[in-house]
C-alpha cells in the first residue's frame, strides 16, 4: 500500500537551499523531499545477538508509542513503555556493502533506542533498501528504515522527539528522519559528511570511521536524481543487531 506523504519538514542548509528530510505517510507518491527507491533483492542472513540480550542495563525513562493511523509496512509489536537500555549500546547494521558499526546513545535518546532495537529484534529492517541519498555539501546523508523502499513505510506507530535544541550533525551521526515534531517511526539517516541541519532530528547514536568510509564510497557513486534520490549503488540492509 502506497502511503501519502505527510507535511514535509523543510530544512534550510547553507545558501538557503531548501531541502527536506522526512518520513512519509499514507496513499500517494513520494514528494521530492521524501525517501525514495527500491533495490535488488539480497538474501537474508542471521546476524549476531539480539539487542535485548546485550547492551547496558535497562533505563527508567517512560516512553509513549502511539498509533500513527497508518498501515504498518511490516507487522511489528510496539516497544515497551519503559526504556530498555541506558548508556552506550554497541551494534552493527549489516549491509550488502559491508558492516556499519554503530554505538547507540540510550542516555540521551532512550525511547528512540528502545524503538530502534525493538524493530531490529523483530526483523523489521531485514532485507530492506536504503532508499535515499543526498549529495554532499550542506546535506550529506543516506536514509534507510522503510521496508517498502520508497519512503512511505513506517511501523504503524510514532513517538516524540528527544532533543536538546543544540543538536549538530557531523559525519558519523545516526539520527531519526521525521515528518514534523513528534512523528518519529522507523526511518533514520546516517551522515557521511558534516551537514547543516536545524536541531529538529533526534540524534541517537554514532557510526565508526570505517562505516563513514563505506558511506562515502556509496555517496561517490551518486544518486538518481543526482543530488537527492535513490543511491546509484544499491544498499540493502541484511540485518541489524548487537555485536
Amino acid at each position: 500500500m502506497l502511503r501519502r506523504p505527510r507535511p514535509a519538514l523543510t530544512l534550510l542548509p547553507a545558501l538557503a537551499l531548501a531541502l527536506s528530510l522526512t518520513a512519509c505517510g499514507d496513499d500517494g507518491a513520494a514528494s521530492g523531499g521524501g525517501e525514495g527507491s527500491g533495490s535488488d533483492a539480497v538474501e537474508s542472513t542471521a546476524v549476531g545477538t539480539p539487542f535485548s540480550e546485550s547492551g547496558a542495563a535497562a533505563g527508567t525513562a517512560s516512553c509513549s508509542y502511539e498509533s500513527d493511523g497508518q498501515e504498518p509496512a511490516r507487522e511489528v509489536d510496539p516497544p515497551p513503555s519503559t526504556a530498555q537500555f541506558s548508556g552506550e549500546v554497541p551494534g552493527v547494521v549489516v549491509t550488502n556493502r559491508g558492516d556499519l558499526r554503530l554505538t547507540l546513545d540510550a542516555d540521551n535518546a532512550p525511547c528512540t533506542v528502545s524503538s530502534f532495537t525493538s524493530l531490529a529484534d523483530q526483523g523489521y529492517f531485514d532485507d530492506t533498501p536504503c532508499h535515499r541519498l543526498t549529495g554532499g555539501g550542506s546535506l550529506s546523508v543516506l536514509q534507510c528504515g522503510d521496508p517498502l523502499g520508497e519512503g512511505f513505510g513506517g511501523p504503524g506507530y510514532q513517538f516524540d522527539d528527544e532533543l536538546t535544541g543544540s543538536e549538530t550533525y557531523p559525519a558519523g551521526t545516526l539520527a531519526m528522519a521525521n515528518a514534523g515534531p513528534g512523528t518519529n517511526g522507523s526511518q533514520f539517516f546516517m551522515v557521511y559528511a558534516d551537514s547543516q541541519l536545524p536541531p529538529a532530528y533526534t540524534v541517537f547514536g554514532t557510526l565508526d570511521d570505517d562505516a563513514v568510509a563505506t558511506l562515502e564510497e556509496i555517496a561517490d557513486a551518486g544518486s538518481t536524481p543526482e543530488g537527492d534520490g535513490a543511491p546509484n549503488t544499491d544498499v540493502e540492509i541484511l540485518g541489524v543487531s548487537t555485536e
